[in-house]
């Protein structure tokens, strides 16, 4: 059973960086897997923020956030990194990590990831 457990949210100040993990585990990963972050705010959907391949190579980030969101995986680790910089209140939200096998496209819709975090909470404070 595959476990994704976040870590790094907390509460910072407009204009400061932040750095969420992603620590998988319970299951092995393959080159056709991705990881992905999504974010929700009270009273919305979650919105896809950015995915990468567990292999070397490949991300996609959604527009709301090109720029400023870098996604990536730590070497050697079985974690999927967010860096955000550049904080603004419109990103204060709950930062979910998650995860499918067998992807053969980008996917941006939370229905298309059957592993999911608990979720880590970010608050910018303007």
């Amino acid at each position: 059973q595959v476990q994704l457990v976040e870590s790094g949210g907390g509460l910072v100040q407009a204009g400061a960086s932040l750095r969420l993990s992603c620590a998988a585990s319970g299951h092995t990963f393959n080159r056709d897997s991705i990881v992905a972050w999504f974010r929700r705010t009270p009273g919305k959907e979650r919105e896809f923020v950015a995915a990468a391949k567990w292999s070397a190579g490949g991300t996609y980030y959604g527009d709301s956030v090109k720029g400023r969101f870098t996604i990536g995986r730590d070497n050697g680790k079985s974690t999927v990194f967010l860096q955000i910089n550049s904080l603004a209140p419109e990103d204060t939200a709950v930062y979910y990590c998650a995860a499918r096998n067998f992807a053969n496209t980008w996917y941006v819709n939370e229905r298309m990831y059957p592993y999911w975090g608990q979720g880590t909470q970010v608050t910018v404070s303007s």
